[in-house]
Order: structure tokens, then sequence, then C-alpha cells
């Protein structure tokens, strides 16, 4: 193996093939190494789009599965952060869910952080690179990118049902949450092909072959090396080995937005007086590394229900694995190719507002806390999120040794119009459920009344309310002299280091996060092609 490359990219997730991918395929006289702690292989449950249940709930090779500490607005409870861990990164464990957000998200980096070149205008044409919609190209869309998008092969009638029932409520129908608007409901594009998961390393990095990206897996990066203020390269372990690696252009962390923060930290970069605490010698003391923390809390609305068409630990339907799997591995079609949450819709809760600011996913079991709590029984959920909550948390380091988890703090309802809005849009979701299409499958409510409401519905947000897997911010891009990050990505205060992941967004988009991470390590693509430092390394 080669100890020296031009560019060193530290993470594989959804941004780190993306980047690693397009400059490799742009420059074949770069050398390019994409690192990442996890394995090469996807494997089945991970393959098989219904076995997200099987990822999500538990610590495993491909899993994180990160707490937080005690959240005071929500009971004092520890909660959950599971990420992808691997080639692939999120995208292998993920609901699938293709979103990219609202216009507004992406003007107001421009306009409000003063983030030149992030416009949804100059964004567009990136995520129409990256896509292939095999609903064909048109103004919102691409063909012969390497993201595979597409419609469910083998939609739930359930969860027609509930976009039935929200229309029947008044919601208009949505074909496309990426086209011309957001708002409405509908059944949700999913990142897959021929009915089975395809995340960003089947796009960006299995699809092809280059001679100058190696990829390094199952490789722990500690910490960034530094000569002076110029990033150097990284030190590693590898099979239990500990060396060093040499980048002569740049390092690029893509550890998404809770390794990124905490590499940067691991590596001097980040509050002074932390850093200290931990040992640290600190390189640049920047303030604002770790936080920002921003997320999606979701409450979930669970109902036991037995029916045919939905899942859970029942005989009938462990039964029924050996003919779905039949079908699956024949025509790529059946109830295994369900991405669990499969319809859903952008709702307001407000009369007046301009455009959504809550989301509701309807899934076709329960998902109580994450699947952890299993249920002997069919069911659904409805979950409700706020799409741009006004709550910051931080991530801190535990120990300086990046084998030790962060500490997390992501602040739910820190603000407490995150939790009215969320009760509004709770309500929004009793709404839908009690329209005809939904009378007949009202089931059990797992927790609560059946339409709880007040105090109840806010004692239950607070006794079970959770991440929907969309942390952001911890190493945010700005025009302002305190951001992590300039609009090229590139940390302020030293040369030679960039982060490219979710954790640069200075707010959240409004949705799900996976296509923006592609999308934000295209955008680095570009700069980098066209930056001094990379004219400069091809001469």
């Amino acid at each position: 193996m080669a100890d020296s490359f031009d560019f060193i990219i530290v993470g594989g997730g959804p941004a780190g093939c993306a980047l690693a991918a397009r400059l490799a395929a742009a420059r074949p006289d770069w050398s390019i190494a994409l690192i990442e702690a996890g394995p090469a292989k996807s494997g089945l449950a991970s393959d098989v789009p219904l076995g997200i249940g099987q990822l999500v709930p538990v610590k495993s090779a491909r899993n994180y599965a990160y707490d937080t500490v005690p959240q005071k607005q929500l009971d004092n409870r520890v909660c959950f952060q599971p990420r992808g861990r691997g080639l692939g990164g999120s995208s292998l464990i993920n609901g699938m869910i293709y979103i990219r957000g609202q216009a507004e998200d992406y003007d107001s980096w421009e306009r409000d952080e003063l983030c030149h070149g992030w416009s949804f205008a100059d964004v567009l044409p990136v995520f129409k690179r990256a896509e292939h919609n095999e609903r064909g190209e048109d103004e919102y869309h691409g063909t012969g990118g390497p993201l595979n998008v597409a419609d469910l092969r083998s939609p739930n009638p359930l969860a027609a049902a509930f976009v039935e029932a929200a229309q029947q409520a008044g919601f208009p129908r949505n074909p496309d949450f990426n086209g011309a608007r957001q708002d409405g409901v509908g059944f949700y594009q999913v990142s897959q092909k021929g009915g089975a998961r395809f995340g960003a390393a089947k796009g960006y990095i299995a699809a092809t072959s280059r001679p100058n990206l190696t990829v390094l897996t199952d490789t722990q990066v500690m910490r960034v090396t530094f000569n002076g203020k110029r990033a150097t390269g990284v030190e590693i372990i590898r099979g239990g080995k500990r060396s060093a690696l040499t980048a002569r252009a740049e390092v690029i962390i893509a550890a998404g937005a809770f390794g990124s923060p905490q590499l940067l930290m691991a590596s001097g970069i980040g509050p002074a007086a932390h850093l200290r605490q931990h040992g640290i010698e600190v390189i640049a003391d920047s303030p604002d590394v770790g936080g920002n923390l921003q997320d999606h809390a979701d409450y979930t609305i669970n109902r036991d229900l037995a029916h045919r068409e939905l899942f859970g630990l029942t005989f009938g339907v462990i039964a029924s694995l050996p003919r779905w799997w039949r079908e699956y591995k024949r025509a790529g079609t059946g109830k295994l190719t369900s991405n669990v949450a499969e319809s859903g819709g952008f709702l307001c809760t407000e009369p007046g507002l301009t455009r959504p600011d809550v989301q509701v996913h309807f899934t076709i079991s329960v998902v109580d806390d994450h699947g952890r709590k299993r249920h002997f029984q069919t069911g659904y959920s409805v979950h409700t999120c706020v799409l741009r909550p006004k709550s910051k948390g931080t991530v801190r380091l535990a120990s300086a040794d990046m084998r030790v988890a962060p500490l997390i703090d992501p602040n739910f309802f820190g603000e407490r119009d995150d939790l009215d809005r969320l009760m509004r849009g709770v309500g929004l979701a009793y709404k839908i459920l009690q329209a005809p299409a939904m009378a007949p499958y009202q089931g059990k409510p797992v927790y609560g009344s059946a339409f709880a409401e007040g105090a109840e519905l806010e004692a239950l947000i607070r006794a079970h309310a959770d991440t929907i897997y969309h942390p952001v911010g911890t190493c945010r891009m700005g025009g302002d002299p305190r951001a992590v990050l300039d609009p090229q990505l590139r940390v302020r205060g030293v040369e030679g280091l960039r982060v490219v992941d979710a954790s640069i967004m200075p707010t959240l988009i409004s949705g799900n996060t996976a296509a923006p991470s592609s999308m934000i390590g295209e955008r680095a693509s570009d700069f980098i092609l066209s930056s001094n430092r990379a004219g400069a390394l091809a001469a």
C-alpha cells in the first residue's frame, strides 16, 4: 500500500464516496485515498430493503449506534443515534428516501449565511448530475448519474390508504416531492435499483474501478497531522498497526455530523479550552467546531393492527418469508422491496405559511424506540418531525481517542417553539388517521389515547420522541469569520484541510439528508478541481 497520496478523504459516506469518485474520474493523474473505518461490503440485511429493521436497532460492524447525553426536555432520557459504518456510510442503513429539501433552504444559505455558490440555482444542476431517475429527465431531474432513484416496486396498500386519507383531510397529492413544490402527500421515491438498496458506495465506488483511487476500509483515522498550520496527512490504525499517510495537496474530512467535528477536535482544531482539557495541542482555536448541531426530532404514533399487509414478529409473517424471498430473487418485487417508510408528505401547521414546516412518514410496521422494543404483532406507525428546528446542540469529545464515542447533545426541544410546532404537526397526523380511507385501520394505540392532545400529547412526546436520523451543522460553513468553514468548505485557521459532509450545513434542510450529502460531495469536487491548489498540483 502506498503511504502518500495527492488527496486523502476520511469517511466513506455519501459525501466522501461522491467526492472520491468525481476527483478520480476527472483527474487520472491524481492519486486519491478514501479511508473508511467500517467494512467494505454492505451485507444482505443492507441490500434487501426490508432488512432495515435488523440494521437500525443494534450496534454492529455497520452501525455506530451512538447514545446521546441525557435530554433535559425528554424526561432526561438517553436517546439513540444510529449512524452507518462502512463503505456507503448511513446510506447502508437508512430508509432510502430520496429528498432534496426546499429551494428556500439553499437560498437562505446564500442570503443569510453568506454562502456564495450554494443557492438552489447553484445546487439543482449538481443534484441532477448525480441522479439517474427512472422516471426520466426533466426540469428537476437527471438521468445517467451514479445515484439510481426509483419508485417503489410493490407499494403497500395501507401506505396508499394513508395517502388517500391525507387527500380526504384536505392535503394535496404530490407525485414528486423533489419537483416544483414540496407540499402535499404521496409515495416517496427511493434509492433503489431492481428492488434492492442502491447506496452511495454502489453508485459511486463499486460501479467503476480506477487505478488512481485507493479505498482503505476497516481503517481508523486517529488524527490529522500538521506541519505548522498546514495539514500534511493522517495517522491511522489498520490491522492493529499504527502508521501515517501523507497528503500532497489536501486532507478532506467526510466523517459525518458526529465524526467530522470529533476528528477536527482530536487533531487540535476546536474550542481551545475543551481541547486542552483532553491534553490536545491546539492548532487552531475554532469555538464553533462541534456546535450548531441540528436534528429532526420525531414523534411516532404507533398502532397495533392485525392485518396481512403489515409487518411484525408474527407466525404468519415469519412463515411467509421463504415465499417473499423467492419472489424477491426472481423478480425484484414483493414485500422485501419495501423501505418500510413508504409514503408521507410535507405539511403546514399554521395558515399563512409559505412552505411546509413538518414532515410525516407512514411506516408499515410498528417502530417503537427505533425498533428496539419488539412487538409480536403487526401494526403501523406515523412519524412527525419539525423540518427546521430552532434548537441547537453540541458534539464534544469524551476522549482524545477517536475510537471512543463523542458526547452528543442534540438539545431536543431546547426551544419551546419546536415542541409546540411538533404538537400541531401530530394533530395533523391524527386528522389524516381519522379520514375515511384510514377509518378501517385504527388499530390499538401502543401508548396513550387514540388521539391525544394538550398535556397528554406533550407528555407522550417527552416520553417517546427521538431522532429521525438527520444530524447536521457541526462544522458549519459561512461567510462570517466565526464559521468553521468558508463557503468552499476550507477549514478556517489552517491550510490544506476541508470538511465535506452534512456537518457543513449552516441550517438543517427540510427533509431527509442522504441526497443533500451526496450533493455536497459533488459540489466539493467542483471547488477542488477549480482551485488554485489543484492547479499548482497539476503543474
